[in-house]
């Protein structure tokens, strides 16, 4: 067998890794999700905010977050608190009037330094771990805090959207409110991204009370209760036991390494190699599902994720989540394909850029979301052709008659 992959984590589950044959850094990551979903549990059966303090929900979600960091990324995790605690300083040094602008600079330019000496200079060993995963998600938590602090207390509220004044900070935050939001154990290695405003309110246990004062969406007099997840979690574990059965039997039956091989590729046509191409490809869908959704269950298990009731009075833990399975894989345009992939980070490049560019918001959007990606030629071609692809939709569905 192979010698497993190098990794700047914990080798404590080496036998098991090699056991499976798998690379230790993936063993690390599901096991430490696994240990996630359980303490979640935990979480909100024994810490709930009746029964624990804020400091203590804070504290814990930051200690096991920070532990999970370690465990999977060993000495690379001081890049997660090194770019945290930076920005922290720019947040409450940095004139409020100059703040998003500092920090959005600051933790852009941090991830950025980060990916490419990963992948231009330190090419091989553990040098070329992949730790950015992390603080691509911390990065848009970082700065879509700031724009928030930003709109709170510097900007009048006839100058925000609704959503901008729902999520306006108006005070700074704690040191340890600050570390809670990035570090927790709920979102530290998968995700998903979230708004300050509804981590804080999940952690102070008041993200259920708007919606007991609206009448919680078409029930009259509202729940007399906290709503359970237990629905939510259950069916979304199924789906992701569903996404690593379909990701291992498809990765198994259509290798995505056969489009580099030499032999493929000098006897078979292009068309096959085409085709090949766009089925190996598809099949690695599922692991993505796999990562989002048990990240959204984790979220969900311990409480956080509620977002009101649906018209026959159900309620909906969508709050985070990161994807909807179904619409992307009956998308009809690449618009419904994005408006429900990586769903957090659309709203994260809406909050920050769209909204707020002051002209060619589309262009200024897909190429903020290129530079986020990474620093692969591949995404810069992706993002950059979806302009064209967005614009003549958009033309398109204006006047579809021309």
């Amino acid at each position: 067998m192979d010698a497993p992959l190098p990794t700047t984590g914990s080798t404590v589950l080496l036998p098991l890794s090699n056991k499976l044959n798998m690379p230790i850094d993936q063993v690390n990551f599901v096991m430490c999700q696994l240990l996630a979903l359980a303490m979640a549990f935990f979480f909100r059966l024994y810490l709930h905010p009746r029964a624990a303090s804020e400091r203590v929900r804070h504290g814990l979600a930051t200690l096991l977050g920070s532990y999970f960091a370690i465990f999977c990324f060993g000495w690379y995790a001081t890049h997660f608190f090194v770019q945290v605690i930076a920005s922290y300083a720019i947040i409450v040094l940095v004139d409020t009037r100059n703040v998003h602008k500092y920090t959005f600079i600051f933790a852009m330019g941090y991830l950025t330094v980060c990916q490419i000496s990963r992948v231009y200079i330190f090419t091989s060993g553990v040098f070329s771990t992949d730790f950015s995963g992390p603080m691509m998600v911390m990065t848009q938590k970082i700065t879509s805090l700031a724009f928030e602090i930003h709109d709170g207390m510097i900007k009048e509220d006839q100058d925000l959207t609704v959503e901008q004044r729902r999520l306006a900070s108006r005070r700074l935050p704690t040191l340890l409110q600050f570390l809670s939001f990035n570090l927790n154990f709920l979102s530290i290695l998968a995700g998903p991204s979230s708004s300050f405003k509804d981590y804080t309110a999940f952690i102070e246990g008041s993200h259920y009370k708007g919606w007991e004062r609206s009448g919680a969406c078409g029930r009259e007099n509202g729940p007399l209760h906290e709503p359970s997840p237990a629905a939510a979690v259950t069916s979304k574990l199924l789906m992701v036991l569903l996404s690593l059965v379909f990701y291992l039997t498809l990765s198994k039956a259509f290798p995505v390494s056969l489009n580099a091989d030499e032999a493929f590729i000098a006897s078979a046509p292009l068309h096959a190699r085409l085709c090949y191409l766009y089925v190996s490809c598809q099949g690695g869908r599922p692991k993505y599902y796999f990562a989002w959704t048990l990240a959204d269950a984790i979220n969900n298990a311990a409480g956080f994720g509620f977002n009101g009731y649906d018209k026959n009075g159900r309620s909906k833990w969508d709050l985070v989540s990161n994807l909807n399975i179904w619409n992307i894989e009956t998308a009809t345009s690449f618009k419904m394909f994005i408006d429900n992939w990586n769903i957090q980070t659309a709203l994260w490049l809406k909050r920050v850029c769209y909204e707020r560019a002051a002209q060619h918001r589309t262009v200024a959007t897909f190429v903020l979301s290129a530079v986020w990606h990474g620093v692969y030629p591949g995404y810069y071609f992706t993002f950059l052709t979806g302009i064209p692809m967005t614009m003549a939709a958009r033309a398109w569905l204006l006047h579809p008659d021309k």
